[in-house]
């Protein structure tokens, strides 16, 4: 009867570290997939309204622009280099919820400095290779009469 209730029990434990390993698993293999979680430095971004030759913007020269994306929201922060100093400031930030199915990125702006942005949805197709990701899609705002193609090109920043 001992040994019966040994096996038992051994059996219970074997079974219950089991159940915990495939819980494990099942939670790597669901992060798995686009690494997009981290902090990206946006390098160049091309806004290209309708009938209108392509903008492009360098990131690197006069201002800093970085996103964070964490398991279910990303946020965006924007400033000139030289501290508020020179005739046109920049500052700009924003944040909310996304999704991410496949290579479709969804943003979902529930916060930002111009406010009239707050509350619109933006569908992104994203890319990564190695440490870059580009993010490409449409922002529309009717409201606001915007309606172009947003290309952006991040690098991933490494924690120091």
């Amino acid at each position: 009867m001992k040994i019966s209730l040994i096996f038992f029990v051994m059996a219970a434990a074997i079974l219950t570290s089991c159940d915990n390993n495939s819980g494990t698993t099942a939670s790597a293999s669901k992060e798995q997939g686009l690494p997009i979680q981290g902090t990206w430095q946006l390098l160049q971004g091309t806004l290209t309204e309708k009938g209108k030759a392509p903008v492009v913007t360098e990131y690197t020269k006069d201002q800093k622009f970085i996103k964070i994306i964490n398991g279910d929201h990303f946020s965006f922060m924007d400033h000139d280099l030289t501290k508020g100093k020179q005739p046109k400031p920049i500052f700009s930030s924003g944040g909310g919820k996304y999704t991410l199915n496949g290579d479709k990125y969804t943003e979902y702006l529930e916060y930002c400095n111009e406010r009239e942005w707050e509350n619109n949805k933006f569908d992104f197709t994203v890319t990564i290779k190695n440490d870059t990701l580009i993010q490409q899609g449409i922002e529309k705002i009717d409201s606001l009469k915007i309606d172009r193609v947003n290309v952006e090109k991040y690098i991933r920043l490494k924690a120091e």
